[in-house]
Formats: structure tokens, C-alpha cells, sequence
């Protein structure tokens, strides 16, 4: 799950982190009341999405997609500025490298207090899982997208692992400190801060934890002007009041909300063919089968293995919901789950959702024989195949008008 800068910030800023004061506004007369209250000469007017690339998207009309204003965050330096760009940025949709073509409704805005900075830099916690360990990167760089940086100066990203079992050492601070040329009093800074984004992001459950830019100011503070915080899913039962208080289900594709509240995994994908399968592994492999025999997956849905008639039935409502969806494959083994049912739910789903698209289905594992006995004594127009391969032949034939 992730969250909005705004409500990262005020995280941080329980945890011991040097942040900007700002104002959470959803309206443009609270814009005006935010550069009021702040009292300063220059705010950032920033849209809140959940996706990055922010300050160089492009803010475009809903329904003309004309473009309505350059860049999803401004400075301004009057009231009558913090309102012009309100005004502009909500209610339009923000379009960047990492929301999609069309683009996330601004719905949130943040007004923030203006800045002394002297030095921009990039700061990021992740998740290593293969050396088990949570990864620091950091970089000089700062404002910039860690992959230009990656591609263009790797030398300039500087990595540290931290071992779980013991914590962040004060050497790993202080010799990271030391990489990004920072002085004593900005390493001292720079230390205090990553101890305490360590703790949030461990006791948190975090899954990623990005500043960007993190900033050096000219008394040679260091201050987060960014907060993107993921959480790990598994850990909602331990954070109740994050994954209840701080998620919003606007932000998040309304079919995978649907898709979780029934107990399947669903990621909304750019294809035609939507996917049926049982397992990730099988999933992903069943993605990869159809980009193999020249189609394109419209989701990743996984039902798992435990799935009954009705779990079935609303995972092909869901991927139905799709107006790009042209045919469906569904992809089953039988192992707990047993593959009569999985026909019986295929079946009663197809009759139900009075499918118009080609489906085509393929069992194996437990009970598969009578599984594939249930689909052939049906009257439906279900394409019944004994491999993946021939699966995903037979399905992107059919979406190209071939019988």
C-alpha cells in the first residue's frame, strides 16, 4: 500500500525527521488559506498522486485531454499564485512517466514552505531480498530519477546493507555520509536523519521508503522536501491505523480493490487476453506463454488454491470489467484445488456474466479428467485444451477471428 506525500510527511515528522511545515488542501479556497496560515513569501503548490515524476508530468483536462498546465508542482510566490495553480491542478488529471496514459485525478493538494536549499540529493530504503538485508541507496543527484542516474553516473549511487539482525551501525551512517561529500555538521545531520528513517521503515513494515530530493540546506541541515512510503500488505493485521487511516482507494485501480476484497491477487495489465490462473509462478508463466505466441495479457489474476464457485465466478466478473478483454484463457492446476470445481465455477460464471468472448480453458492435477468431462458436456461455447502452449495458441487465434 502506498500513501500520499502529505501523509508521509507527517510521518516523519513523528519519527524525529526534518520536514517543510505544510497544509493537506482539497479545495482552491483552502490553497488560498494555506498560504494565509504558513505566513511565508513562497510556498510549493504540490498535486498528490500515487506516482512519481510529479514536477514533470503535465496536468490535462478529463474529458478535452488538452493540456491545462506543465508540471504538477509549482512554487508560488502570492496568494493569487497558490490559487491559480489550485485551480489548475484539481479536478484535472496529472500525467507522468509512471501513472499511465491517461493519468490520476489531483484530488489532494500540498502547500508547502518554501525552502533555503543549497545541495539536492537522492535518498531511498528498499527491501534486498536476495541478500536478505534492507538496501540503502543514495546519490548526489538529487531531483533527478534514480534510473537516468543509474544509467547515465552509476558511480554516483551509493549503496550500504544493512543486516536486520543487528541494525544500522553509526559507521554505515558516517561512511555514507562521507560518499556524498557532506560536511561535519551535515553528516551529523544526515546520520541522525537515516537512523531514524531505519526505525520508521522497520517498525513499519515499509516496503520502500524514497526521498527525492533530500536537501541541504545553508546551515547545513538536512530536510526531506519528499516522503514516498510503500507498505508491505502482509503487515496490515500489525497497522491498522495506516492501512485503515492513511489508504486512499481512489488512487488504486477499482478492480483490484474488488479483486482483494474478495481474496485475489489482480493487477490490471494493457492487454486483450485476461488471465484465469492458479499460483503466481503459474501466473506469470502463463503472461509470458501468450506474449510468446504473439498476444497480450490484460491482468495478472491469481485465485489461489482454495478457491470455491463464487471466488471463481467474481474473478471473471472482475477480469470481464476490462472493456479491452477480447478472450480469456484460464490456466488451472490441480493440486489443493480441485479442477471439477474450478469447471463447475468456470461454467456457472459463463452462464451468469452471459460471456461473448472466446474462453478458452486448461486443466490439469486433481480430478482433471472429470473436470474436463463437466466442460465438454456443457452446451457453451468453451474451447477445452491439454497444454498451456496449445492454450495459448488456440486463444490468440481465436481473439484474431480464426476458429
Amino acid at each position: 500500500m502506498n500513501i500520499h506525500e502529505y501523509q508521509g510527511k507527517q510521518l516523519f515528522a513523528e519519527h524525529g525527521i526534518l520536514v517543510q511545515r505544510g497544509i493537506h488542501v482539497t479545495t482552491t479556497e483552502g490553497a488560498g488559506q494555506a498560504w494565509d496560515e504558513l505566513g511565508v513569501g513562497l510556498v510549493a503548490v504540490k498535486s498528490q498522486i500515487h506516482a512519481g515524476g510529479r514536477g514533470k508530468g503535465v496536468v490535462v483536462d478529463p474529458q478535452s485531454r488538452d493540456t491545462v498546465l506543465q508540471g504538477g508542482v509549482h512554487i508560488a510566490r502570492s496568494r493569487n499564485e497558490t490559487v491559480d495553480f489550485a485551480k489548475a491542478m484539481l479536478g484535472n488529471m496529472l500525467v507522468t512517466k509512471q501513472s499511465g496514459a491517461r493519468g490520476k485525478l489531483v484530488q489532494n493538494l500540498y502547500i508547502e514552505s518554501g525552502c533555503d536549499i543549497a545541495h539536492e540529493y537522492y535518498l531511498a530504503l528498499l527491501v534486498d531480498r536476495e541478500a536478505k538485508s534492507v538496501l540503502i541507496m543514495a546519490s548526489t543527484e538529487g531531483g533527478m530519477e534514480i534510473e537516468e542516474v543509474a544509467a547515465s553516473t552509476p558511480e554516483k549511487i551509493h549503496k550500504i546493507w544493512v543486516d536486520p539482525a543487528t541494525g544500522l551501525l553509526g559507521f554505515q551512517a558516517r561512511n555514507m555520509a562521507v560518499d556524498l561529500g557532506l560536511s561535519k555538521i551535515a553528516g551529523r545531520s544526515f546520520a541522525k536523519m537515516l537512523f531514524s528513517l531505519y526505525n520508521l521503515f522497520v517498525n513499519k513494515d515499509c516496503s520502500m521508503v524514497e526521498i527525492n530530493p533530500l536537501v541541504r540546506t545553508n546551515d547545513n541541515q538536512m530536510v526531506a522536501l519528499d516522503a514516498k512510503i510503500g507498505f508491505d500488505d502482509n503487515a496490515d493485521f500489525r497497522h491498522q491505523d495506516i492501512f485503515s487511516g492513511l489508504r486512499d482507494i481512489s488512487e488504486e485501480e477499482p478492480t483490484e480493490v474488488r479483486a482483494k476484497e474478495a481474496d485475489l491477487s489482480y493487477v490490471k495489465l494493457d492487454g486483450e487476453i485476461g488471465c484465469l490462473v492458479n499460483g503466481a509462478g503459474l501466473a506469470m508463466a502463463t503472461m509470458d506463454v501468450i506474449k510468446l505466441y504473439g498476444g497480450e495479457p490484460a491482468n495478472f489474476l491469481d485465485v489461489g488454491g482454495g478457491a470455491d464457485e463464487e471466488q471463481v465466478e467474481t474473478a471473471f466478473s472482475i477480469i470481464l470489467e476490462d472493456p479491452n478483454v477480447k478472450g480469456v484463457l484460464v490456466n488451472i492446476f490441480g493440486g489443493i484445488m480441485r479442477c471439477d470445481i474450478i469447471a463447475r465455477g468456470v461454467i456457472a460464471a459463463t452462464e451468469s456474466l452471459e460471456l461473448e468472448v472466446p474462453l478458452v480453458v486448461r486443466l490439469s492435477g486433481t480430478n482433471f479428467e472429470e473436470g474436463r468431462k463437466i466442460l465438454k458436456a456443457s452446451t457453451l461455447n468453451i474451447h477445452s485444451v491439454d497444454s498451456l502452449a496449445e492454450g495459448a495458441q488456440k486463444i490468440v487465434a481465436l481473439i484474431g477471428g480464426e476458429q
